[in-house]
């Protein structure tokens, strides 16, 4: 059913959909929507779910792992500071195998304060053993969230479904809901492999010792990596069941005689291929690889999208590691060890900054062009920066660099809330 609607109602319809059990959550822009949706659904009984407003996010997840060690399908979300505090939880989800289904509207992380979109949040998480999965479009959040029901269950592991807030979360678009027949037929009802019952007691989460503790931490990563063959699976039967192609590994486009390939995840792509297409009439021949299932991150499939023949790579980030670079950049030279090509990195939208087809349209000419740098920033206001820079060497006392800069821009803070 075709229906004009909010990314965040459009992924609660979903999760309504994939029934779950408990919901537990605290509110956080830009992922309140979400949950708002889901509470009202319970309330007018619209939804059998027991919905648990909880005291900070560390509950909500405390709260998901004790519904989900009892046999429970659990779900709760959250974004930016509030996926940080919920954080030692979050790794005790996944070293205890609990298929949990998370989504994170994906927000920047302070300080500064700032509540606008890029990836630093669930980036900061991407070795906790969660899989997590990136949307480009509102319709694909939908339909992940329904795929990441099954997909934990099956290899019993928690699964973050992350969408850009705002760009997706808040932005109304046409939207195919599923009727709950097909959600039903797609996605079994949830079969515990490990349950806490008084009836067989058992011990989950017990201490482990140096004699075992390397093989759990193998298992993990064992596990994980079963889902790089199961989620092509739960595409292909997803597309069955509800005739369109969605999720998987890794999205190419226009790949066979790119000179240029862009990586990336997340709403950004949509951009990038406009930018593409204009380029590509001019003659460049560019294309992009869309990163769908970040972790476990798809090597093998990101090496044979790409092939061989490309001259150049260019890793659009949406976050960054100080003092290191780019991250997911490290994760497509590792999988591209030994084989030849050039790969800059490009940080772009930090903080909600806007990436704009004249920017990307510079950025690409200059890769074709081959006076792309190795370690960029889009936009970058230089001016900005040098006039912080000689604050910092001209005293000792230079004050708050992010306000100073505001100062400069003419910005206040009650301007910017």
């Amino acid at each position: 059913m075709l229906r004009q609607i909010e990314g965040s109602r459009g992924v609660a319809e979903a999760v309504a959909m994939s029934r779950p059990e408990v919901i537990c959550a605290y509110p956080i822009t830009p992922q309140t929507h979400i949950v708002e949706a889901l509470s009202a659904k319970v309330k007018a009984g619209q939804l059998a779910a027991e919905f648990l407003n909880v005291e900070s996010e560390f509950a909500a997840m405390s709260v998901a792992i004790g519904a989900s060690a009892a046999g429970a399908r659990a779900y709760t979300a959250t974004a930016s500071q509030g996926l940080l505090f919920m954080c030692e939880a979050v790794y005790n989800a996944a070293g205890l195998g609990l298929p949990i289904v998370m989504t994170v509207a994906n927000r920047a992380i302070g300080a500064p304060i700032n509540i606008w979109n890029d990836h630093s949040d669930s980036m900061s998480q991407r070795d906790a053993g969660w899989l997590q999965l990136f949307a480009e479009t509102n319709q694909e959040a939908l339909d992940l969230h329904i795929q990441a029901f099954r997909i934990a269950e099956t290899l019993s592991l928690p699964v973050m479904v992350c969408m850009d807030g705002f760009l997706l979360t808040h932005a109304s678009e046409r939207m195919d809901l599923p009727e709950q027949e097909q959600v039903d037929a797609f996605l079994p009802p949830y079969q515990a492999r490990q349950v806490l019952d008084p009836a067989d007691p058992v011990s989950i989460g017990a201490m482990v010792g140096p004699e075992a503790f390397t093989e759990v931490r193998y298992l993990a990563h064992a596990r994980m990596l079963q889902a790089l063959d199961l989620i092509p699976e739960i595409q292909r039967d997803f597309q069955q069941t509800f005739g369109r192609d969605s999720g998987g590994l890794v999205r190419p486009y226009l790949l066979d005689d790119a000179d240029v390939v862009v990586v990336a995840l997340g709403s950004v792509l949509g951009t990038i291929k406009d930018a593409v297409d204009e380029l590509r009439a001019d003659g460049l021949r560019i294309g992009v690889l869309g990163i769908t299932t970040y972790r476990p991150f798809p090597a093998h499939a990101v090496r044979e999208a790409l092939g061989t023949g490309h001259k150049r790579l260019v890793v659009v980030e949406r976050a960054l590691a100080p003092g290191t670079g780019g991250i997911v950049t490290a994760d497509v030279r590792t999988a591209l060890a030994g084989r030849p090509g050039y790969v800059s990195t490009v940080v772009a939208g930090l903080g909600g900054r806007a990436v704009t087809k004249k920017s990307l349209r510079g950025m690409l000419t200059g890769a074709c062009e081959g006076t792309l740098e190795p370690f960029s920033f889009l936009d970058l206001d230089t001016g900005l920066v040098d006039r912080e820079l000689g604050r910092m060497r001209a005293t000792r006392k230079s004050g708050p660099s992010a306000e100073n800069m505001l100062r400069d821009l003419g910005v206040t803070a009650s301007k910017i809330g």
